[in-house]
Formats: C-alpha cells, structure tokens, sequence
C-alpha cells in the first residue's frame, strides 16, 4: 500500500489551485517561521508586562483625570474588555501608583520598563515573519522608541474604545449593538495595520499590511464575541484542578490565542506580498518553496560584511546559482540574486 499516495494527490491538486494552494502556503509558513514558538514568547513576556502596563495606564489616568473618576473607570473597563471573563478579576488586583512625586515618577518609569517587554518581544517576531537580517534589525535605542511610540497606539485605542462603547450605549436596541460590532472591527483592523507597519524594520506601506490586518482584526473582533465562553470554559476547567491558577491559566491561554491570531495575520501579508506560493506537500519544490527558504536563510545575515549564499541540489555554479537578502525598492527584505533576478 502506497501510504504517499494521498500526499501525492493532495499537492496535485493544491498546487494549480490559488484558493487551497494560498492558505496552505500560510500554515507552511507559519511553522517555517517557529511562529507557534514566537506565539509562546509573545504570551509569557504579555504575562507579565500587562500588569505594570496597567498600573502605569491606571495611574496616568488618575493624574490627568482626577476630578472624573467616571471617566476613568470607563477607560479601564475599556482596556480590560479585551480580555474576556477574566478581566473583571484583573480590575480587582490593579491599583494606582501614590505616594510623592519621586515615588509616583520612579515607579511609573519602571513599571513602564517593565511592561516593554511584550511590544520588544513583538518587534521580534515580526521582524522574524518578515525575514528582516539580524544585520538590519533595530538597535535597543530605537526599539526601546518604537516600543515607547507603541503603547501610545494602544492608549490611543483604549481611548477609541472607551467612546466606541459610549456612543453605541447611546443607540440603544439592536441599533447599538451593531454599531459596536461594525465599529469595534473596524477599529481593531486599524490597530493591527498601525501595528504591522510599526513594529517591524521592513520598510512597509498601508497596502503590504491591510489583508493580514483585515484578517487578524475580523477575527479578534470574532474571539471577542465569543471569548467569554472559551476563556470562561478554561477557567472552569480548571479550576478543580489549579484552583485559583486557574485565573493565570486562563490568562496565558487567550493572549497566546491572540498572538497566533497576530502572527498569522503577519504571515499572510508575507506570503501574499513575495507570492509566496504554491508550497510543495513533497518534492519536488516549487519556485516559492525556493524563495521562502532563501527568504530564511537571509536572515542569519549578522554584520555588513556578511552575506548568506542559497543553492539547491542541480544548481551549478555561484554566479548563477547563489543568493542573498536585499531590500527591494520598497525597502522590504526579499531574496533575489547579484544581479537583482527575483
């Protein structure tokens, strides 16, 4: 019995066939990429910046806001409705930093460091999705800014969040409930193409990142309508088990469920942008199979000096045959040859 052959039939028929042969070429990419294992970095760096972040958020609203506690309140309710079920028990556990002006500004500055973990984290992987050469990456000065440039993003959405909430209470009836749906996806689409553009060196425009941020914002605002069963039903699950853990359980789980949905959204602007497609089942491979992997390669590209050559079985000769990572003229990395063939 020839155990390869639905293998076989199956790359025959995904191969000619854009519409199965693209979104296996994400999932191909996707573990090309280790995205499962940045997912996992994402998740645990998240872990434990969210709550410095919001002692930082809680305490800057307070500040600015201090005569309209409704208010705050309401951007903090804001901010944790992204996280689903859990977020209620979140609230209970965040204060604000108090004291003198030394302890509130010493306190703000590291808890502020600390919550700089996950954006950094994030910069990674992406320049990692977009095979960035380590050579080409952003030095700590400039990703410690971007990181700085990014959580004023995230306040920018919480704020757009909070009076999204409050214009659609005003709409009552199914009126209202519409418009936060249709409002809160486009807002979410916004945030993760801001988001994309931002957080990696490759040089990006609005039109590289919009289909993985379609994709990635649609489904946040879909895990969102349905979060509070899935995380209400982890939690449950293991309650019996972990007890109070079960809130950190639930915790991990939904932010990693959220960078495998960020991640993947990345990896489809990839594949789409450098036609990264069809993928092979099995040998032998196709021209995007080559591509990807030179792509991969080039990123162990460390120093100026340095230069990763590709070549693949019956490839005769350097001139002809060797590749390298260089930007494009867009400023994107691809792989192309010394002469500029793609």
């Amino acid at each position: 019995m020839d155990l390869a052959a639905p293998i076989r039939a199956a790359d025959t028929f995904q191969r000619p066939r854009p519409w199965v042969a693209f979104p296996i070429a994400v999932v191909k990419r996707f573990g090309d990429s280790g995205a499962g294992s940045l997912a996992a970095t994402l998740a645990y760096y998240g872990f434990f910046s969210l709550f410095p972040l919001l002692m930082v958020f809680t305490s800057i609203a307070g500040i600015v806001m201090s005569g309209r506690p409704d208010v705050q309140e309401r951007l903090l309710r804001s901010a944790l409705a992204q996280f689903p079920v859990i977020g209620t028990e979140i609230r209970s556990n965040i204060g604000s930093i108090e004291g003198s002006v030394l302890t509130v500004v010493v306190g703000l500055a590291l808890a502020l460091w600390a919550g700089l973990g996950a954006v950094r984290a994030a910069q990674v992987a992406m320049d990692t999705v977009w095979d960035v050469p380590r050579k080409r990456r952003r030095g700590t000065p400039a990703s410690i800014a971007i990181a700085l440039a990014m959580l004023g993003v995230v306040a920018a959405f919480v704020l757009g969040s909070a009076a999204l909430a409050a214009i659609s209470t005003a709409a009552s009836g199914t009126a209202g409930r519409v418009l936060g749906l249709v409002g809160s996806a486009l807002l979410n689409v916004v945030f993760f193409a801001i988001t994309y553009r931002m957080l990696t060196a490759a040089q990006l425009t609005w039109r590289q990142v919009l289909p993985g941020a379609a994709m990635a914002g649609l489904g946040w605002t879909a895990l969102l309508s349905i979060g509070g069963w899935l995380v209400a039903d982890r939690v449950a699950s293991s309650s019996d088990v972990y007890g109070t853990f079960a809130l950190v359980i639930g915790l991990l789980a939904w932010i990693y469920l959220g960078a495998q949905l960020m991640l993947l959204g990345a990896e489809v602007n990839v594949v789409r942008e450098h036609r990264l497609w069809p993928r092979s089942l099995q040998p032998p491979l196709t021209d995007a199979d080559e591509r990807a992997l030179r792509r991969s390669a080039g990123q162990e590209e460390r120093v100026d000096a340095e230069m990763v050559d590709v070549r693949f079985e019956g490839e005769m000769g350097q001139d002809d045959a060797s590749e390298h990572a260089e930007p494009d003229e867009e400023g994107t990395w691809r792989a192309s040859t010394p002469s500029g063939r793609p």
